[in-house]
Parts: C-alpha cells; sequence; structure tokens
C-alpha cells in the first residue's frame, strides 16, 4: 500500500516518508479519534476540581486545533457572533488559559526524540465560581 501510495503521490524530498499521512488519516479515521477528542474535552472539564489543571499533548495538528478552540471558546464569558450588538447565548467562562500559544519541543527534545517534532502542549485551569 505505502509503494502505490509513493507512486500516486510521487517522492517527495522530505524525511517523512509520502505514505505516512494517509496511513495517519486512516488511524484517525476508524478510530475515530477526532471525535473521541470532541467528547472527552467537556466531560474532562466537569471532573475537574475548580483551580484544577488540565494539561494536554496533541501529536497532529487536526487534534490541536479542536483543543486550541475548546479552550479558548471556554475561556470567553461570550461566544455569540462578533457582530452580534447583544450577547444571547449566557456562556459563562468555565477556563483560564494558562498557556495562550502551544508550547512545541525544543530542537534538543527533537533532535533527542524525534517523534516529538508534531507535539503541541496545552494548559487550561478551571475557574473558580463564586456563586
Amino acid at each position: 500500500m505505502a509503494e502505490i501510495i509513493s507512486k500516486t503521490i510521487g517522492e517527495r524530498k522530505q524525511a517523512i516518508h509520502p505514505a505516512t499521512r494517509t496511513f495517519q488519516a486512516l488511524r484517525i479515521a476508524v478510530n475515530r479519534e477526532l471525535e473521541a477528542v470532541e467528547q472527552v474535552l467537556p466531560q474532562i472539564i466537569e471532573a475537574l476540581a475548580p483551580k484544577g489543571r488540565v494539561v494536554v499533548i496533541a501529536f497532529h495538528s487536526l487534534e490541536d486545533r479542536l483543543i486550541k478552540e475548546f479552550f479558548r471558546r471556554e475561556s470567553h464569558d461570550c461566544i455569540c457572533p462578533p457582530r452580534q450588538p447583544v450577547c444571547t447565548c449566557g456562556h459563562k467562562a468555565s477556563l483560564r488559559l494558562i498557556t495562550p500559544k502551544a508550547i512545541k519541543p525544543s530542537a534538543q527534545e527533537i533532535q533527542l526524540n524525534p517523534r516529538a517534532r508534531s507535539a503541541r502542549l496545552r494548559v487550561a485551569e478551571k475557574i473558580e465560581r463564586t456563586h
């Protein structure tokens, strides 16, 4: 299968084999990995104690985008469209971003562990609600 993909896509001068992304996409789809991330993030926040922190490491950009968007959405009180003059969503922030941008592995870490090159770490803290 890798050979067929290589012939179809063509050999590129990259360190990563051309079939790698295809196999990754198949694995993500078959295991429903993105759906699992979408389902578990709200559950984690629900289970987290006030001031508790959630730390997530994503290993591909699709997964990281879901985490980033969830953290950002949950760190704002209103998630109404920007042009809407009055808030009607009633959404209240449940998280405070600890790492507004993802933490990426250092060059030294990547040299020691090449598989770490795509890792992205994000941290958020559950907001303590005072009623």
